[in-house]
């Protein structure tokens, strides 16, 4: 009787998890359709399937690339995410590892700091970061990375700290002993330990960053344009846009963190989990 039950709630469950990933997905179905649909059909019939008389083919998509410079966007937005991404990965592992061995009330309470950074609202802060960001002359490329350091900290802090409680001492010890500097304790012993929590936080501030728009328009504004910038200059003035390459704009930006995804989603929960809970 209890194995019919839980088969009957495995089934529900499954179902109700279907329709809601169906829910998900259908907004990104809607765009990739339209993308393909002449622009004046778009409005007309949004949820329409293409036909021989709405389809365009790739049109839009050569329209989207030219109209915002596409390829320049994707080299700006890429330099951001990837080296924003390592700085955070690295930084913030060497600070959690540092602050749990410390134990020290100073570390403890550079801890609960970092946390406390987690809920403290963005609109907050975003007119004097910006500002501070000019006067430091920060406001380029390469200083913006230094300024999604500091906002994705608190996550990332949080989660590495979790797991590196739940390494044993012991580990550490024997490699002291062996003659391992505290540097190399780190990244030969402690960072490989670390991977499953890595590649989650590599994935969460990813695709944060890759998908911001409000920091680096603050910061950067139109002189290097991201792009999620960019695709904000195909809406035109007096509210008139091209929505056929505004959705095909959209298709071509989302799939490099959709693949980014799909090839690291297996370590998410697993980091997440290990990074919460443990310790």
């Amino acid at each position: 009787m209890k194995n019919e039950s839980k088969g009957w709630r495995g089934i529900l469950l499954t179902a109700f998890l279907t329709v809601l990933a169906v829910f998900f997905l259908i907004p990104v179905f809607l765009v990739l359709m339209n993308s393909l649909k002449g622009q004046f059909y778009i409005s007309d019939a949004p949820f329409a399937l293409p036909n021989s008389e709405t389809f365009v083919g790739l049109r839009n998509y050569w329209n989207g690339i030219e109209k915002v410079d596409f390829f320049s966007a994707f080299g700006y937005s890429a330099f951001i995410t990837l080296f924003s991404v390592a700085a955070i990965v690295l930084f913030t592992a060497m600070t959690a590892w540092y602050l749990v061995r410390a134990g020290t009330r100073a570390a403890n309470g550079l801890y609960y700091l970092f946390v406390f950074s987690m809920i403290v609202p963005f609109q907050m802060v975003m007119f004097t970061m910006s500002k501070m960001a000019n006067l430091l002359r920060l406001d380029n490329p390469v200083g913006i990375i230094l300024l999604y350091l500091g906002f994705g900290s608190g996550l990332s802090v949080f989660l590495y700290s979790g797991f590196i409680k739940s390494i044993p001492l012991d580990v550490e010890e024997a490699a002291m002993i062996d003659g391992c500097r505290p540097w190399q304790t780190f990244f030969f012993v402690v960072f490989p330990i670390l991977k499953p929590t890595a590649v989650t936080v590599a994935i969460l501030n990813a695709m944060w960053i890759w998908n911001d728009y409000l920091l680096p328009y603050l910061v950067i504004g139109s002189r290097y344009r991201t792009i999620p910038i960019a695709v904000q200059y195909l809406q035109g003035g007096y509210g008139s846009r091209d929505m056929g390459a505004l959705m095909a704009t959209l298709v071509l930006a989302i799939i490099p963190i959709v693949i980014f995804y799909l090839a690291c989603q297996k370590y998410i929960i697993r980091g997440v989990m290990a990074g919460a809970v443990k310790g």
